[in-house]
């Protein structure tokens, strides 16, 4: 049997790690993905504010040594479903069952004025480069905006206000300083209040502004003001912005997409192609567009690949449930459980923040680079 996973993200690395542990070598493998290695959301940010240098927390894929699993370095060009045929800038491949994972691109250009700037903080080069911009300003007013949706890993934009008001403090320019927050949310994590209303105590508490159910639509860099969906503007000296998200264009071009993204059973992952699934922020299954629901999904398509092959009971299927983390500054960290089932509204509540929920936070990580990866991480 040969199965092809494409993106080695949180979903795809899980996928074929849990294959791997499964099947060993009696099947074929094979993970591909453009680039060079994996970095954690998180990491992002923990670079971007000084926290970590990028080499702390890059993950070459070349340590990818798995048994059965062979590793792909390669650009997806084109999908075809039904042939389960994909084709890539090193050749064709083609597979018995076909995973896509490919996640979701971001595209600055789609909002004017934020290439520019160049002050998007959602892709790793972006986060990255935001390290030396930082370090270099002397303060002012700080606006974080989100400019479409859906979008990766909906905490992140408060974890960013708040990680900036720690940074700014701790530089002592933040009495010269005003941070603040667009979001098209009334509340900052819909699916938890009670994370919500922590983040909301924490703003009041830092002084940080509130500003929901927006977008930024614009940038104008002559002016220095962001335009807004509702027509008003806000003044900024330096913007941070979550780009536009899109599916991949090969995903986009194929039979796989509707409405821009890939439609799939909730329960067990597969699209409408037999043998054909997806995981993660490629699809519209409808929970937020994180790792950590992207690492449930694989779990579960797993099964059902391993079910197939040993023709094995019923698999388990997919429980719509996930744990993230969010940073609240001061070396803070609190955990967001959520569920997300078809049909009802999802229901969260939040653990923390606390100093253990930190050391927790490490944990996950250092546990996935283990897992992933084979090797020990020191995180920081």
């Amino acid at each position: 049997m040969n199965i092809l996973i494409l993106g080695a993200g949180f979903g795809g690395l899980e996928l074929a790690t849990s294959l791997s542990d499964e099947l060993g070598d009696e099947h074929e493998v094979t993970l591909i993905d453009k680039g060079e290695g994996f970095v954690f959301g998180f990491s992002k940010l923990d670079v971007m504010f000084n926290r970590a240098a990028p080499s702390d927390v890059f993950h070459p894929f070349r340590d990818v040594d798995k048994p059965g699993l062979t590793f792909v370095r390669a650009t997806v060009e084109s999908i075809d479903p039904v042939a389960k045929r994909v084709e890539t800038d090193v050749g064709p491949f083609e597979a018995d069952i076909l995973v896509v994972a490919l996640g979701a691109d971001l595209d600055p250009a789609a909002t004017p004025g934020l290439v520019e700037e160049g002050t998007e903080f959602y892709t790793v080069a972006g986060a990255f480069a935001l390290r030396d911009v930082l370090a270099a300003f002397p303060g002012g007013r700080v606006v974080v905006g989100v400019t479409s949706t859906p979008f990766k890993c909906p905490p992140a934009p408060s974890e960013t206000v708040l990680l900036m008001h720690d940074y700014l403090v701790e530089r002592g320019l933040r009495a010269a300083s005003t941070i603040s927050l667009v979001m098209p949310f009334q509340i900052p994590i819909p699916p938890s209040p009670d994370a919500s209303q922590a983040l909301f105590a924490a703003f009041a508490e830092r002084d940080i502004e509130w500003v929901p159910e927006r977008m930024v639509t614009a940038l104008d860099t002559d002016r220095k003001v962001a335009v807004c969906s509702d027509g008003s503007e806000i003044p900024y000296d330096l913007f941070l912005g979550v780009p536009v998200h899109r599916a991949p264009a090969a995903v986009i071009a194929s039979a796989l997409a509707v409405d821009g993204w890939i439609p799939v059973d909730p329960l067990t992952l597969e699209t409408a192609f037999p043998a054909v699934f997806a995981v993660g922020d490629v699809t519209s299954v409808g929970t937020p567009k994180a790792g950590v629901f992207a690492e449930g999904q694989a779990a579960v398509v797993a099964a059902q690949i391993t079910a197939r092959i040993r023709d094995g009971g019923p698999p388990a299927t997919y429980d719509g449930k996930g744990v993230c983390y969010l940073e609240f500054g001061h070396d803070l960290v609190g955990k967001v459980t959520v569920t997300f089932l078809s049909g009802e509204a999802p229901t969260g509540g939040l653990e923390g923040p606390s100093e253990a929920i930190a050391a927790d936070k490490v944990a996950f990580g250092t546990s996935r680079v283990q897992r992933w990866f084979d090797r020990q991480w020191a995180v920081g």
